[in-house]
Order: C-alpha cells, then structure tokens, then sequence
C-alpha cells in the first residue's frame, strides 16, 4: 500500500456519504463525443446519477464543460480555433446546445435545472459575489439543480477562472458545500503516471493542501507531469477553506455517484482538516487575480503571520501595481513570496506616500486619514 494512504480513512465509507450540498465538476471528455459534440446519452447518465443524489436528499450543483466543443459541432468547424473570437462565437453557440440537452434529461426525472455563466468578475466583486450566492442558495431550495460553466463568451485573460476545476472549487466556496467531486477521464490521483509506470499506485486518501502532492504532480519532470492533476489538486487546497472535501474519480465507473453517495470508496479522497473561513474571508482567499502587492519588511511579516497584526504602513518596504481602496490585494515579504492577502485601505498613490511612515503621519501627509491601518486584520487572510 502507498506511503501516501491514510490508512485509518480507508476504513471508513466515502466522504460523499455524509455530505448534504456537493458540487459536481465533469470534464470535456465525460460530457462530449471525444470533443465532437454534446453527448446526449452521457449528460441523460449524469442527470440520472444526479438524480439519485437529489432522492438521498442532497443538494447538487453541477458544473459542467463542453459548449465551445458543441458550438464547434454546430457551426461546422473542423477543429477548435485558436482566436479568441470565434472561441467566444463557439462557446455562444455551444451553450444554447449545452443547456437544452441538460434541460431535456433533468426533466425526464422530474427536476427543473438552470444555466449560470460566472467570469471570475462575478466572484472577485464583492456584490456580485454576493448576488450569485444568493441565487444559488434560492435555486437549492428551490429544487433546482444549477449548471454551471465559465462564461467563455465574454472571457478574457483579464476576467477569467481558467478551467472547471478551479471553478468547482470557486463555487464550492461560495455555497460552502459539503464536498467537491471531480470526475475525470483517470481512475484518480496516483504516485506516478500510471500509464508510463506500472508501479503507480493509487493514492486513496490524503489531506488536501498537502504540499507535497502539488510537489509530485506540478511541473515538467514531475512524477505524474502536466496530465491535469495539478490543477485538481490545486482545486481542493481551495475548496478545503470552506471546509469541503474533495474526491477525485472517474467519470468512466459505472454509476460512480450513487455508488459514492452510498459509501463506497473510488478514486481518491482529498480531505479537509483545517478550521473554516468566513464567507467574506473566502471571498478574499478566492481572488485568482490580484491588482497589486505591499511588499513587507521582515517585522512586518513576523507581526501579520505570527502575530495576525495588520499591516501598518510603517512596515511597507514598496508598493506595486494599480489599485484603488476597496481592492484585494498581496501582501509579500521582500523575497515575493506570498504570505497574505485582503482589502486594502488607500490607493497605490497614497499608500506609496506613506509607505514606511507612522500612522500619526498619515494625515500630514495625504490630508486625510481614512483608517489607521493600511489593511486591517479583519480584512485579510494568510496564505
């Protein structure tokens, strides 16, 4: 058995048994002819399957790709472009496919879904946030199971998640559910490639945010590589903020939901051990694009990880980037790495004025005074 295995979780049934609110995630490959095209047998399984769940009494919410694969179908392309554009005119065209096949075999088992197109915009402003939780928690009570994509008609660098996996997460934050299933195109997370390596073995079980398994399978000459793990991986250290369990598992097993839901152990389990943010601490921990940093002196480090202090202008060796008040962003030490981040309480300009000055000298300097505190400690998280 690996090394990795928690030994004594094995023992016990699936983290999906317990959960009352999960977030499904379902790749390309599970909802597509080979990237050809909706799969209309393949969402009528999976709505099936989730049909199953809603009569265990859970609440599900499905995150789901394929439209730019179904708009590329539709508008009669050979393959999937490259310009942003017509990747936007696919997606446009595909979600309209997407959405009525969803529609069709959720209704064939009596239950009503809803499309919902997120950008990380939607997630990053805190209304906007606010407003999509609060849709979300309706629809649930409701009855209704949400699907969820990207909104890669509008996409851009600038405003985008990147992939449905870190969306998953996102989303799992936000309706603070109780697990994360991944379903993927492999039998879960292993030591080693197991298509390269016969010796791979499973990993079964493993507390998410675990740096070592970001170690083992990031990168070029890692010992999984760029097959997509990572960013699983990386989705569950997310999600566990919330306190959601992550199972990653394939979308290949035969009934894999209901055979989860009932206990039954597939794949591999990524589980959540760490004390729970706050809603508007998650929604601080889930900006994937910052709009600057505060690098700290060393002082200043010590003060905010060690001892959760704000962050006092006194303690700010340099100001980067372009942010007004209001805005999240990094806190660094003077090496740039990462130590916290939240909401800042002057724009670069005048926190650049008072950068390495005292808190008595703000006035003096700026006229004004809008805290005493460049970022409060109620305001930030660490990383």
């Amino acid at each position: 058995m690996s090394a990795w295995n928690d030994v004594a979780r094995l023992t016990q049934p699936s983290l999906l048994q317990g959960a009352r609110r999960v977030v499904i995630k379902v790749g390309s490959s599970l909802v597509t002819n080979e990237g050809s095209g909706v799969d209309a047998d393949a969402i009528a399984s999976w709505a099936a399957q989730i049909a199953q769940l809603r009569a265990l009494g859970k609440e599900v919410i499905l995150v789901s790709s394929g439209a730019i694969a179904e708009g590329v179908k539709r508008l009669g392309w050979a393959k999937r472009p490259t310009n942003i554009d017509e990747l936007q005119a696919a997606a446009a065209v595909g979600q309209m496919g997407l959405a009525q096949v969803y529609e069709s075999k959720f209704a064939g088992h009596g239950i009503i879904s809803a499309q919902i197109l997120l950008t990380h915009a939607d997630l990053a402003d805190r209304t906007r946030y606010l407003n999509a939780r609060s849709a979300m928690f309706t629809l649930l009570r409701l009855g209704v199971v949400p699907v969820i994509n990207e909104n890669d008609t509008v996409i851009t660098d600038e405003i985008k998640v990147g992939d449905n996996d870190t969306l998953g997460a996102l989303v799992a934050n936000l309706i603070e559910a109780d697990a994360l299933v991944i379903l993927t195109d492999q039998a879960g997370l292993f030591t080693a490639d197991p298509r390269k390596n016969p010796s791979a073995e499973l990993i079964q079980s493993a507390p998410a945010g675990l740096v070592a398994l970001e170690q083992m399978a990031g990168g070029a000459g890692s010992a999984i590589g760029t097959g997509g793990m990572l960013t699983k991986i990386l989705a569950a250290k997310r999600a566990l903020k919330s306190g959601a369990h992550t199972i990653i598992a394939s979308g290949r097993e035969a009934n894999v939901l209901p055979r989860l839901a009932s206990g039954e152990r597939i794949g591999t389990e990524l589980y959540a051990d760490l004390p729970l943010l706050t809603a508007r601490q998650q929604w601080i921990a889930d900006h994937l694009q910052l709009r600057g940093k505060i690098v700290l002196d060393a002082g200043a480090v010590k003060a905010v990880k060690e001892g959760g202090k704000s962050v006092l202008p006194i303690g700010v060796v340099r100001v980067e980037g372009q942010f007004v008040r209001g805005d999240v962003i990094a806190c660094v030490d003077e090496q740039h790495v990462e130590i916290a981040r939240g909401i800042i309480n002057y724009s670069h300009l005048d926190s650049a004025r008072i950068a390495r000055h005292t808190t008595s000298e703000i006035k003096q300097i700026l006229g004004h005074m809008n805290e005493a505190e460049l970022m409060h400690r109620n305001n930030m998280v660490l990383v």
